[in-house]
Formats: C-alpha cells, structure tokens, sequence
C-alpha cells in the first residue's frame, strides 16, 4: 500500500488538476456509472464534533474508496488542526487496497473545486469582484477555485477575528502567485456583499453571516461552510431571491443543509424549487447562468465520490512519479 502525506500530494495535484478531474467525474455521476451510498454522520455533542464515513466507487476508473474525516471545530486551541481525515483507495478488479492517502487538503481540494466548477456555470462571465466570508482553512481553495475561473480584480475578506483575515490575506499570494488585484479587510459583510458579483461563505455559522437585503443584482454565491441541519450561513430572503439553486447532490442537502432545512420547516421555502445537481449543468441537462441579472446560489455538503476522484487521480500521478511510501499491510 502506498502512503500519501499532505505534502506529497501538493507537490503532485494543483487546483486546476482537481477542476478538470471533478468535471470527468461529474459526468460519469450523471451517466450512472458511480456508486455513491448516502454518508454515515456521528455526532459528538459535547465536542461540537462529528466524523463522517463516505464510501464510493466508480466502474470508469476501476477505482473505491472510503474517507474517514473527523471534525473537531475547538481542536485548534489545543493545537491540534480543526478536520482530520485519511482516505482509502481500492482496485475495483482485485480488491487490493492501493493507498491511503491525507484526506484533509484533498477535502478542502475539492470543495474548491466543485465550487470553481458551479462559478463557472452560474456566475457573470464578467464577475470581477468576490467577498470571502470566513477566512479558515477551507476558504483558501474556495478562493483559489474562483481565481482559477474567472478574472477578479478585487477581493474582500471578512472574519469575526479580524486577525485571521490579516493572516489570510498574507497567504493569497502563495495560493494565487498570478493574482494582482486589490485585496481588502472589512468590517462587515453586508457592505462587501452589496458590491460583490461573488460570494464565498465558509463558516461554520449557526446564524445567516450576511443580509440578503444587501444582495445585488447579478451576484452568485456559493456556500460550503454550513453542512449539519442546524447551521445556515444564508437567510431565507437570499433563498428566495434566487433565481437558480443549485446543489452538489439533492439527497445531501435534503439531510444535511441548514440553508435549506431551516426554511423548510418554516414553510417559506420548498425543496422542488431547487434549479438541480451540478452534475446535471456539468452535462448539459440543465441551464446554467441565463441572464446578467440573476442571482444563483451553489451549496456544497460534500460527497464521498468527488474525494474519490480526487484521490484515484493523485495516486496515478504518484505511481507515475514515484512519490510515497509503500508499507505491507
């Protein structure tokens, strides 16, 4: 078996790689040719934790795999990193198992990814400006996605901290050595919001992190932070206001986002008012972005094939480069 550190994998996979890898996936998803089962979640309430275990496979590849990720939102005052989390990779042919591979860049990886990929089908071709609400670790490769898709002159950072956007912003120009625009520290997200063709929401937030009376015209937003039933980074009125939403997988949000759930069950909002899944805009079966003045909204909770992708793809460029460490099990 061959083991993958987080470092051997940045050496190998770049966001670009994970954008174009996710789009092949996306449509063999939609063609039926993935196994995807619905995660298993288990809580730790008194951690304000949970660990999430995600099995998929893919007949195209030849490849399953199971990720093991846990989430553990206070592990930092104890030094210890926020999401930790391994994946296993296995031969559809033999049953050999293949790799383990660092689970927790390639979550964040791919979460980019997707979103990179619902930017391009739903945000302004024009779209110059984006707003990054939450500046944690799963918000640099949200930023990078963006970056990768579309030409932004200008970015916007908001966190409650306001010395975790400060280390954010000295971190940009090591995620996005081409990017020459103005960076910018705000006090509040409403008035970035306003002016934002873009909006990036990575939060672990109980409570909606901006107005959706700030909202301009035009504006596409996606939201990742937010992944159990009590959590909503978005309020209704931006629910409402949207005109296409669009979800990484239907029955994943239906469980799992609050973004939705909350309004659910107030009865403002129905389920049968999502626009579909990415794979489906990936394909072509649905419309992306028709008019300038739209306002769209992806929601990401994640799903266990986009982490297969991803690692199926890191663990040829290994074999193929000789990077990892092989260990008999």
């Amino acid at each position: 078996m061959l083991i993958l550190s987080e470092s051997q994998i940045r050496s190998l996979y770049s966001m670009s790689d994970a954008i174009r890898d996710l789009e092949e996936a996306l449509t063999y998803y939609e063609e039926g040719k993935v196994v995807n089962p619905h995660r298993t979640v288990i809580n730790f309430p008194e951690k304000e934790a949970s660990a999430l275990y995600m099995p998929s496979s893919m007949a195209p590849v030849g490849k399953s795999a199971v990720k093991v990720v846990a989430i553990f939102p206070h592990n930092p005052s104890l030094g210890r990193n926020t999401t930790q989390g391994v994946i296993l990779l296995s031969d559809t042919d033999n049953g050999e198992h293949l790799a383990c591979l660092n689970a927790s860049y390639l979550t964040r990886l791919r979460t980019g990814a997707v979103s990179g990929i619902a930017t391009k089908h739903l945000a302004k071709k024009d779209a110059t400006s984006v707003v990054v609400i939450g500046t944690g670790a799963m918000a640099e490769e949200q930023l990078q996605a963006v970056l990768e898709v579309r030409e932004i002159k200008e970015i916007m950072l908001f966190n409650r901290t306001r010395e975790k956007a400060i280390a954010f912003e000295k971190r940009i120009p090591e995620l996005s050595p081409r990017y020459s625009g103005s960076i910018t520290i705000i006090d509040g997200p409403d008035e970035a919001v306003a002016k934002a063709d873009i909006v990036i929401c990575a939060t672990r937030s109980a409570a909606p992190v901006f107005s959706g009376q700030a909202l301009q015209l035009g504006t596409h937003i996606n939201g990742v932070g937010s992944y159990l039933p009590h959590m909503q980074e978005v309020d209704e009125e931006t629910i409402l206001k949207c005109s296409k939403i669009v979800a990484d997988t239907i029955e994943g949000v239906k469980d799992e986002a609050g973004d939705f759930i909350i309004p659910v069950n107030k009865g403002v909002w129905s389920f049968d008012e999502l626009h579909g899944e990415l794979s489906e805009l990936v394909a072509g079966k649905k419309g992306g972005r028709d008019k300038d003045e739209e306002i769209t909204f992806f929601k990401s909770v994640g799903t266990a094939y986009f982490d297969l992708a991803v690692a199926a793809a890191v663990y040829e460029k290994a074999i193929k480069n000789g990077v990892g460490t092989e260990v008999e099990v």
